[in-house]
């Protein structure tokens, strides 16, 4: 009797999928406007030019996921944005230093590899580094049945920026009386999604047959990478703070100095129906806006002399607006009154 052979492929991993899709990724990501020097993606590691306009350059990394939104993307089988938002949770965080996107990298774990799935996923993060000027420079695809469920994966994702040290942002910059401004998010960006996902599975909804929650679910996080730098370089912003988890008190006390505080008028928040329909599924606000951005997905804080001058680069559905100022204080956050929801 002769023995049929153990492969790695009966064992649940295929590689010649895993092969298809790197040259698929490979493909894709060359297509950009502009000279590449280096062919990155399917080496064993990325090789990237520094910027020679630089004089005292400074690295700043990110990595992030995008939580159980990946969970609403499996519900309604559409995977083109998440790809976005992936970058964009790591992109958003290293322009808060004053830093420009160079490289990304991603990590895809999944139980089994699924092309079409795949393909969609890259796609949308190929979208999100032409959307920050970064480049994507390489990546992991890993196929692991046994620790992901029948469909599940898991995505996280890597960046790297650089900034001259005297563009830098830092608490030192950010004065009593300065102006805190919030720019509207584009909806829920990729935070908060299991109290999301507990809300829909306590009201027994079908969200593939609920349009509005169809529609705002898997809408990709706003990437601000082009305004932020644009304020920097024109030295308009103190300081800024990118509003994921914690949202908007956890976010903004990570910036804000020992003998500052920021004060925040919540009335003056302007939420959208999205916040508006999850407050109404009997949310208190303490909870809403620890886990979600309610509305403001990125705040600056500048003197108030540039208010007219920043709102120059902001199109008009993401136009900033004050919420607070900087005081004098020891706790680093205040928040006064509350957010009119209706």
């Amino acid at each position: 009797m002769i023995k049929k052979k153990f492969t790695y492929k009966k064992s649940g991993v295929d590689i010649d999928s895993a092969d298809n899709f790197v040259k698929f990724i490979s493909k894709i990501s060359s297509k950009k406007k502009g000279k590449k020097k280096f062919s990155n993606i399917g080496g064993f590691g990325s090789i990237t030019d520094l910027p020679k306009n630089i004089k005292n350059p400074k690295i700043v990394a990110c990595t992030d996921g995008v939580g159980t939104k990946i969970e609403i993307a499996n519900e309604l089988n559409k995977y083109d944005s998440i790809g976005i938002d992936l970058v964009a949770m790591s992109v958003n965080d290293l322009i808060v230093q004053g830093a420009k996107p160079l490289l990304f990298l991603d990590y895809i774990s999944i139980n089994k590899i699924n092309l079409l799935k795949l393909k969609s996923i890259i796609k949308g993060i190929v979208k999100g580094c032409e959307i920050s000027g970064c480049e994507l420079v390489g990546g992991e695809t890993a196929e692991m049945p046994g620790t992901y469920e029948k469909g599940k994966f898991d995505i996280a994702g890597f960046a790297v920026g650089i900034v001259d040290q005297n563009k830098l942002l830092n608490k030192k910059k950010i004065k009593k009386n300065d102006l805190i401004l919030a720019i509207p998010s584009s909806g829920l960006h990729s935070n908060g999604f299991s109290l999301v996902r507990y809300v829909i599975k306590k009201n027994k909804i079908n969200i593939r047959r609920n349009n509005f929650l169809k529609n705002e679910l898997l809408k990709p996080t706003k990437i601000y990478v082009k305004e932020i730098l644009n304020l920097i370089n024109k030295d308009l912003i103190n300081g800024c703070a990118n509003i994921t988890g914690g949202g908007i008190p956890d976010n903004i006390k990570r910036v804000i100095p020992d003998n500052l505080i920021a004060e925040i008028n919540l009335n003056l928040i302007k939420p959208t129906k999205i916040f508006k329909w999850l407050k109404n599924n009997n949310i208190d606000d303490k909870e809403m806006l620890r886990t979600f951005n309610c509305g403001v997905g990125f705040c600056l804080i500048i003197n108030p002399q540039n208010l007219s001058k920043i709102k120059k680069y902001f199109s008009k559905e993401f136009q900033p607006y004050v919420i607070g100022k900087i005081s004098k204080g020891k706790n680093k956050v205040r928040l006064n009154d509350k957010i009119h929801w209706s």
